[in-house]
C-alpha cells in the first residue's frame, strides 16, 4: 500500500491509500492455505511473502474486483499458477536460508571444554620441574 513508509494521510490525495499490489492478498492466502508455519509464525509469513512477491510482476490496482472483472479464466488460472510456484519457491528458500544460518551459527560457537564426571576422570596437574629442585 502506498500509505506507509512514514507518510501520513494528510500528505497524499484522497483515494491514493487504496492502491495496492494485486498479488499481495493472493500470496498471503496461498501461504495461509499451504503452510502451517506461516499461519503461526508471523516472521516466517512476512519473510516468505516478501520473497514470493519479489518473484512476481507488480500489478498495482485500486480494487481487486476491477482486476478480476476484466480477466479471462485462463488469465486467472495463470496468475494462480504463478502465485503457487512463487510461494513454494519462497518457502523452500526461506527454510533453506534459516537452516544454513543455524548451521553456520552452530559451527561458529566455541566448543565447550569437557567436564570431568568423577574423581577418576580428573586430570592430575603436572608438577613444575623448577619446584622439585
Amino acid at each position: 500500500m502506498l500509505l506507509g513508509a512514514g507518510r501520513r494521510r494528510g500528505e497524499l490525495p484522497s483515494g491514493v491509500d487504496s492502491i495496492h499490489n494485486y498479488y499481495e492478498h493472493l500470496v498471503l492466502e496461498e501461504l495461509a492455505s499451504t503452510s502451517e508455519r506461516a499461519r503461526t509464525d508471523g516472521e516466517f509469513l512476512a519473510d516468505t511473502a516478501c520473497v514470493a512477491l519479489n518473484h512476481l510482476p507488480p500489478r498495482y490496482i485500486r480494487h481487486d474486483v476491477d482486476m478480476t472483472f476484466f480477466m479471462s479464466t485462463v488469465e486467472l488460472q495463470e496468475i494462480h499458477n504463478k502465485v503457487q510456484a512463487a510461494v513454494a519457491k519462497a518457502v523452500a528458500y526461506v527454510e533453506h536460508s534459516e537452516a544454513a544460518r543455524a548451521e553456520e551459527e552452530a559451527r561458529l560457537q566455541p566448543a565447550e571444554a569437557p567436564v570431568a564426571d568423577s574423581d577418576s576422570d580428573a586430570v592430575e596437574p603436572t608438577p613444575d620441574p623448577e619446584e622439585q629442585t
